[in-house]
């Protein structure tokens, strides 16, 4: 399993993340739209229950979304946005022992999301709207920075690289200047690959194959690739039929030294990473 050098304590609001090992990171949308999960957790003593449930099942993050961002998903409003997440961040808070992860581009819910108690910021934008490298730094929180182009309107729309990993890279390289030029220094970055956003199938397998040239960047890398259409496609399966892929692919991450992995299948998940983690501790 790949070694990476980099401190391993992350602050999250009143929470520390220990990043010498793999944390499972469980996804809560509070969407109708979702490509997965849309409106299933979309009342809020419902989603509080889910949330509830994945951390019991070894969930150490919730990440809570307003917006769904699949391909050609809407805009929202940020008011609706802060709407839909707020309350919830402020009851998962409340009551759940969890750090709090808000998977927004908004800078009003950037803000608000932490004054309620959110201890990381997660953005499929890489803080690319108007405020929200500004709304990011004022927070003190965590970042995680995700690689794509364009919008998810119309992300899919023909994605084409001459050098793929290598401009993820300077992709993600660039945004983490953009952050420092801020007041966000690294040691409060995390990187996600993108999978799934502005890439052809092809893409993405060969990102994932590839994954480790990101260490080059020096910071944790975070995985999202639950029930995904790269699982999909590469398996004949619809959504509901896609876990044992997203294991593999989760079981895959982590060799690559992925330390956070975004999933929906949060106790199946956490069995991957505790039997990995058994094995690589043995003598």
């Amino acid at each position: 399993m790949n070694s990476v050098q980099y401190p391993t304590r992350l602050p999250c609001g009143n929470r520390v993340l220990d990043l010498a090992q793999t944390h499972v990171m469980g996804i809560l949308n509070i969407t109708p739209d979702s490509f997965s999960d849309g409106g299933r957790f979309n009342q809020r003593d419902l989603a509080l229950r889910h949330a509830e449930a994945m951390v019991k099942a070894g969930a150490t993050l919730i990440d809570i979304g307003g917006e769904s961002t699949r391909p050609g998903a809407r805009p929202v409003s940020p008011l609706e946005e802060l709407e839909r997440v707020a309350p919830l961040v402020e009851a998962v808070s409340r009551e759940l022992d969890v750090i709090i992860s808000v998977d927004t581009s908004t800078p009003a819910v950037m803000r608000e999301s932490a004054r309620l108690g959110a201890g990381l910021i997660n953005d499929v934008r890489s803080l690319r709207r108007d405020g929200a490298l500004d709304a990011a730094a004022a927070t003190g929180l965590p970042v995680c920075l995700m690689h794509m182009l364009g919008e998810p309107t119309d992300m899919q729309d023909h994605p084409h690289y001459d050098d793929l990993v290598g401009e993820v890279s300077s992709f993600l390289d660039e945004r983490m200047q953009a952050c420092a030029a801020v007041g966000i220094p690294a040691e409060r970055i995390l990187l996600d690959p993108g999978f799934g956003f502005a890439k052809s199938h092809a893409h993405n397998l060969s990102l994932f194959k590839h994954m480790q040239a990101l260490h080059a960047l020096g910071r944790p890398l975070l995985v999202g690739v639950s029930r995904k259409s790269m699982v999909g496609l590469a398996l004949n399966r619809p959504v509901a039929e896609r876990l044992y892929g997203s294991l593999a692919l989760a079981a895959l991450a982590m060799t690559k030294g992925a330390r956070i992995l975004r999933v929906h299948d949060v106790a199946e998940t956490v069995d991957v990473v505790r039997m990995i983690a058994a094995v690589e501790a043995a003598e």
